[in-house]
């Protein structure tokens, strides 16, 4: 953990970008606060009481990823956990929902619920078209529909994506079968921007 907070904090200082990344443990948290621009729980720990409490406790910005086995109601629970530590800067992630063995899917009706709870959104768009265990002894993942989600994302208002980005998915070394391709990724954010736009100019 410590060296890969010091790599983190290295792309910090010569980025200049806020950074984030999981914990997974109670133990883990101070030491990342002290790096970490944006604490994430990751989905599948989201109802780990105590992991989101000591997150939180810590005043950095925290981001709470949905479990795939939760539904958008449910996160107000996990989200009030963290809000009565006295953190008001926390985001929700939607990350897609089981359907069945090794299938996600979103539900967009989920976008608008969890915004209803006073925070912001994120869609974990390169998440939700992962396909648990679908390669066997790994994930699998069906990247060419990214695009036509993210779209839709854009479209229902959320505040913010999060995209697993490679220049090359075949050889990454974790989640290559949903990541958005670098060259794919500019071009595809100018998209996003301008759907965003013609909502607020329509609004």
């Amino acid at each position: 953990m410590e060296e890969g907070l010091r790599i983190l904090e290295k792309a910090r200082e010569i980025s200049g970008l806020p950074v984030l990344s999981d914990v997974h443990e109670t133990g883990q948290v101070t030491a990342a606060a002290q790096v970490l621009d944006v604490i994430q729980i990751p989905a599948f720990l989201s109802r780990q009481t105590d992991l989101v409490c000591v997150a939180a406790r810590t005043g950095r910005a925290l981001n709470l990823k949905k479990g795939q086995f939760l539904s958008p109601w449910e996160m107000r629970n996990v989200l009030e956990k963290a809000l009565e530590t006295g953190n008001r800067n926390v985001l929700l992630t939607e990350r897609g929902t089981s359907f069945g063995y090794s299938n996600l899917v979103v539900d967009f009706r989920s976008f608008a619920i969890m915004r209803s709870f006073g925070q912001p959104v994120v869609f974990d768009v390169t998440h939700s078209v992962q396909i648990p265990g679908g390669k066997g002894d790994r994930s699998g993942g069906e990247a060419q529909f990214i695009p036509h989600l993210a779209r839709a994302g854009a479209a229902a208002g959320v505040d913010g994506f999060f995209f697993e980005v490679h220049d090359d998915p075949s050889k990454a070394l974790s989640d290559g079968p949903n990541a958005l391709d670098l060259k794919l990724f500019p071009p595809l954010v100018e998209e996003l921007l301008r759907i965003r736009a013609s909502l607020t100019e329509s609004s």
